[in-house]
């Protein structure tokens, strides 16, 4: 039963990883699944490396303990005070309740503590991909760069930023 309670937490353990992995390739996380080879290794991957300290990773639990979101970022390779925001997914079940937006509003908060500079973010520019563009624009993310045909031919990739400190 769905109820509309969801708690967010910090990934630590290795079986919250494998959960999360879980999660992404199940048929309730993504709307297009046609990864890039690239993109298959590294949602595979990302959860993992979060234990290692390499990225910031959070999950959204319901009443079950099912896990029906997930977002992470990662300090950039420079180590100069900005962010890069990897992945949003909220379960298909419980979309249009707020997940995304909380998951940024704790991104936001992890951010303004560590003193971040900015957060930068990407997604494709096809039409499936309009409801995560009207979330950037509407928390401050300005549209800052297009790459042509950046994951298959015909799909650009969108690039945001967002200023934190």
């Amino acid at each position: 039963m769905i109820t509309g309670t969801y708690v967010i937490h910090r990934l630590n353990t290795k079986e919250q990883a494998d959960r999360i992995v879980e999660f992404f390739f199940s048929p309730y996380s993504f709307d297009d699944t046609r990864y890039t080879p690239g993109e298959e290794e590294q949602l595979r991957s990302l959860p993992y490396r979060a234990l290692d300290g390499q990225v910031i990773f959070w999950y959204v639990t319901n009443e079950e303990n099912e896990i029906i979101g997930a977002s992470c970022i990662a300090e950039n390779e420079q180590k100069s005070g900005g962010y890069s925001w990897d992945y949003v997914v909220v379960h298909r079940l419980y979309r249009k309740w707020g997940i995304a937006a909380s998951l940024l509003e704790q991104m936001v908060h992890y951010l303004e503590q560590v003193s971040a500079r900015y957060l930068i973010t990407y997604t494709c520019g096809l039409p499936e991909y309009q409801s995560i563009r009207r979330l950037f624009e509407r928390n401050s993310f300005q549209l800052i760069g297009r790459c042509p045909d950046y994951y298959f031919e015909g799909e650009d990739r969108l690039i945001y930023w967002r200023q934190i400190s």
